[in-house]
């Protein structure tokens, strides 16, 4: 993976990127087969909690409310597959030139943090999370540790040349405050990047986005409604905030980017058809884990309720006239040279 040539965003205002009036079969028919796919730490960190089934993190710190049990996983490294093809095979869009000391924050399976250390052999990468799911093997210059990103971090001031973080919405309390400590814990002239999902599932069919009572719109409206209840919110995408903390934290040179995103093999463009394949087998896989703990226990949601609603978005993302997308928002800036 390298970084020689620059992304193109496919900005959010741009045409449709499918449409209505051409044959579908194709789309169809590569649905369908998707279909039919399918270091150490103490024990304490190795406790979970069973919510219908799906297992939670039970950590002490952070009520993280997405689950981390293997059908869960599976999702996000399928995420990270997406990514890499949005990128055009790229870990990052931040101008970085070999650095020496990088973080990843909140790093799931371990994905990016795996590949940033294979690209960056000479880089000490270390991958913070709250769960122990990462890989077992992993590159000599990779560490795991356990770690709450929330809490004042422990890492020396300056330390690192680049900060990567990535899908953390719904399990921030204070994002001002994860800025400034990326800030601070950045040397001079580092970088600081963030991926997020503006979780609104949109539409490029007309009949579909002009129904107020669509499924698409209940969904996000039901997310946003569970992180203002926990204090998380789920809105860190929307509205230029990611772009506005990182000036507000001091940031210079900063650099947002917003990708389109399809949900289903719809797309006309090809590598649009094959992010969108995969997009569309990790929403598919993970509609359950999504809903289970904020309908349920957040906003007191019966188990039949919240597979109703479940299967409701799953009929709609499953119908490729729905011509369904999100957008990932992305947003990197610099520690300034003299910086403190």
């Amino acid at each position: 993976m390298t970084a020689e040539a620059a992304v193109e965003p496919i900005q959010v205002d741009h045409d449709v990127v499918g449409n209505l009036d051409v044959d579908v079969s194709e789309s169809i028919r590569d649905v369908e087969t998707l279909y039919g796919s399918t270091q150490s730490v103490t024990a304490s960190i190795f406790e979970y909690r069973d919510v219908h089934g799906r297992l939670y993190q039970a950590s002490k710190t952070t009520e993280y409310i997405f689950p981390v049990d293997e059908q869960h996983l599976q999702g996000y490294d399928l995420a990270h597959e997406y990514m890499l093809i949005l990128f055009s095979n790229k870990l990052y869009l931040a101008p970085i030139s070999n650095p020496q000391a990088i973080l990843d924050i909140g790093t799931g399976t371990g994905n990016w943090a795996i590949d940033i250390a294979t690209e960056f052999p000479s880089a000490s990468v270390i991958g913070t999370d709250i769960s122990a799911v990462q890989p077992t093997f992993a590159p000599p210059n990779l560490s795991f540790q356990i770690d709450d990103a929330q809490l004042d971090w422990t890492f020396p001031p300056k330390h690192f040349d680049f900060i990567h973080c990535r899908f953390l919405y719904g399990g921030i309390d204070d994002w001002a405050k994860l800025y400034r400590q990326a800030y601070t814990h950045l040397k001079p002239g580092g970088w600081f990047q963030n991926v997020e999902i503006d979780i609104e599932t949109l539409s490029e069919n007309p009949k579909v986005r002009n129904d107020q009572d669509h499924v698409f719109k209940t969904w996000c409206q039901l997310f946003w409604a569970v992180g203002d209840k926990t204090g998380r919110t789920m809105r860190i995408g929307r509205d230029g905030t990611m772009e506005r903390l990182m000036k507000e934290q001091g940031f210079t040179e900063v650099v947002h980017k917003s990708y389109k995103v399809p949900i289903g093999a719809w797309a006309k463009d090809g590598k649009l058809k094959q992010v969108g394949l995969l997009n569309w087998h990790y929403i598919d896989h993970s509609l359950d884990g999504f809903a289970v703990y904020p309908m349920g226990q957040v906003l007191g949601w019966s188990r039949e309720e919240v597979s109703e609603l479940v299967e409701r978005m799953r009929r709609a993302i499953r119908e490729v006239r729905s011509l369904s997308y999100y957008t990932v928002k992305v947003v990197y800036g610099r520690k300034p040279e003299g910086g403190q």
